[in-house]
């Protein structure tokens, strides 16, 4: 029978294993077992979960609103205030949006039942075609079934084995992906360093001049919540001439004027050479697009976009709903959403900053506050559910190792309430978290007290801590 002192020690050694590694330590896994090889991930994954640090792959028990049930992977069950929804005006669960998508299923049913390139395509998506290059003043426009599938396709589709591509270190894996699929010579630069762009650029051509060059860049980067300036990427790439790509995934249509997005607000409509988005974040749908001004481009990539070409096109009712989505993000209802979400933003960041945390980049519906330690983030992690909150960890290698944070998704149907209880609620996950962790580390260096003691402290402070 093992001892107090020995149940202590195997608790913290599980803690520990728990609170380190990441998921790029299984990323190339060793052996000729392509099955077997892989079961080390699912041990440290257990691991965690056992330590109820896994805090990925959760589900909605219903609509994903401002407050909701939520489950993690394992089925334990929780409600809290919600700001782990990428739904940045609320349209998934618009009234109107929902008319649209019955009446559809109706008139439609729910498949499109084939390949854009063949006869998937419907009435409905040549509309939303045809909506997108007037919303963003392009004359052309292509659909994918994913905005992932936009973003791979478009660079997979138009970047060949010669030619060059020069990123932003913090592109989304879609546009990575693409771009090292396509391509050996792919460049990354420092985040929004135009300098570092310009010597990219200057040294290729130095040495090419004989084939393309691709520079991509996202109008708001989804976990530092920033952006580039875009006329002055777009004025760089013409004077080595480079193509820009731009992903407005983020900000487009809960942004800017008329929900113009970044390249509304700094005057680039029309302007960029290529855009690709989704859907997914404000039009409540799956889905993406690319636009641009060529129309060859435009037919290049539905056959040579192989993310479109061999997927099945966008459903009936995904591109109704979704067209009638770019209607609500330009009426006077999409400007008083897009006003009171930012209300909510702006009150969220004050509120946040009172508390003494620290957030990241522009006013946006992406709301960054970074931790730091992954151990730390992970512990503080573990906290929110007690505490009646849903909100996302994202962590090494998604960000820079020890710059772990909690990305926080906002929606107009927050409250003032909600957005002061959950700044409060942060802070003191925070805080718990690291007591918790000084008693962590302490019990591994071998001090008197160890973590359990800790947890014990934590766990008696959550229940007065909710009011």
């Amino acid at each position: 029978m093992s001892t107090s002192k020995e149940r202590n020690v195997m608790l913290t050694n599980d803690l520990a294993q728990a609170l380190t590694g990441s998921v790029r330590d299984f990323r190339e896994p060793q052996g000729q077992d392509l099955m077997a090889r892989v079961g080390s991930f699912y041990k440290w994954q257990e691991q965690r979960r056992v330590c109820n640090l896994w805090p990925y792959s959760k589900s909605t028990q219903k609509a994903p609103l401002s407050v909701c049930t939520a489950a993690d992977d394992s089925g334990q069950t929780f409600t809290g205030l919600n700001f782990a929804t990428q739904d940045y005006l609320g349209l998934s669960s618009d009234p109107e949006i929902k008319v649209v998508a019955k009446s559809v299923i109706d008139e439609y049913g729910v498949h499109s039942a084939g390949s854009s390139a063949l006869a998937g395509n419907t009435k409905y998506s040549l509309q939303l075609e045809e909506t997108i290059s007037r919303f963003l003043q392009l004359d052309h426009t292509v659909l994918y079934p994913t905005g992932w599938a936009a973003g791979y396709g478009v660079i997979k589709g138009l970047v060949r084995p010669a030619d060059h591509v020069v990123m932003d270190g913090l592109s989304h894996a879609c546009l990575q992906e693409g771009a090292y699929s396509a391509t050996s010579n792919v460049h990354l630069h420092g985040h929004l360093n135009l300098g570092s762009i310009r010597r990219h650029l200057k040294r290729i051509r130095n040495k090419d001049v004989a084939n393309g060059i691709l520079v991509v860049t996202e109008s708001l980067f989804s976990m530092d919540s920033d952006t580039p300036d875009l006329k002055a990427l777009q004025n760089l790439c013409r004077e080595y001439g480079a193509t820009l790509l731009v992903d407005v995934a983020h900000d487009l249509g809960a942004m800017g004027p008329n929900g113009r997005g970044l390249i509304g607000e700094q005057g680039m409509l029309g302007q960029l050479d290529i855009v690709m988005g989704s859907f997914s974040k404000t039009f409540g749908s799956n889905g993406g697009f690319v636009a641009c001004n060529s129309a060859a481009v435009k037919q290049y990539l539905k056959y040579y976009g192989s993310s479109a070409t061999f997927s099945n096109a966008m459903s009936p009712v995904q591109a109704a709903t979704v067209t009638k989505a770019f209607e609500i993000v330009q009426s006077d209802k999409g400007q008083q959403l897009r006003t009171v979400l930012m209300e909510r933003i702006n009150q969220l960041r004050a509120a946040l900053s009172a508390e003494g945390l620290q957030t990241m980049g522009i006013a946006s519906p992406i709301v960054p506050v970074r931790v730091g330690d992954e151990a730390l983030a992970r512990l503080v992690s573990r906290r929110l559910p007690s505490l009646q909150v849903i909100a996302n960890l994202v962590e090494y290698p998604a960000v820079a190792k020890g710059d772990a944070r909690l990305r926080l998704q906002m929606m107009p149907t927050h409250s003032r309430e909600d957005v002061d209880a959950v700044a409060a609620r942060l802070r003191l996950a925070i805080d718990h978290a690291q007591i918790e962790y000084v008693h962590h580390q302490a019990a591994i260096s071998g001090a008197s007290r160890p973590v359990i003691t800790a947890v014990a402290v934590v766990n008696s402070a959550l229940d007065p801590a909710l009011g």
